[in-house]
């Protein structure tokens, strides 16, 4: 991948996450995400608190890498869920799990991106379609924040 300004990167990242969350400028105050339950990390930056359990609409058949600690659970308009999770192993470890997991678990993985600590990528089902990113904690040694957006296909 080259590399390109970093006004260009920066624009990039934010039209990214808008995509990803499907915020806007114009939402509503009721239409904002209700968060169900957070885990706060410790100073350090690793999580220290039990995971949360994953959510009863989580896809029971969508792969999460061993030792996963769910740090926060969204349920967003248009049915959309986001869990956001810690998982630890290093980024390299995680993304293979991804890559090779969910397509194992019938998922296609599809409009993806890896760079050096940051990777995403959107996957489907016949039932789900969602999307995953994933990048490096800074202040969690071998800490990776994986975050799911999914929904139900209609």
């Amino acid at each position: 991948m080259k590399p390109f300004p970093p006004a260009a990167a920066l624009a990039g990242c934010v039209l990214a996450l808008a995509a990803v969350t499907g915020c806007s400028a114009a939402s509503e105050p009721s239409e904002r995400p209700a968060v169900e339950a957070t885990a706060a990390p410790a100073p350090g930056g690793c999580p220290t608190a039990a995971s949360l359990p994953l959510p009863k609409d989580f896809p029971a058949d969508l792969p999460v890498p061993e030792g996963a600690v769910v740090t926060s659970v969204e349920h967003r308009t248009g049915d959309r869920l986001v869990v956001s999770t810690v998982v630890r192993g290093g980024f390299d470890s995680a993304l293979t799990f991804l890559q090779k997991q969910l397509p194992k678990a019938g998922y296609a993985l599809k409009e993806g991106e890896v760079e050096e600590d940051d990777a995403e990528s959107n996957f489907s089902s016949r039932s789900v379609e969602g999307r995953w990113t994933l990048r490096t904690m800074p202040d969690c040694a071998g800490g990776v924040y994986l975050t799911y957006l999914t929904s139900a296909v209609s």
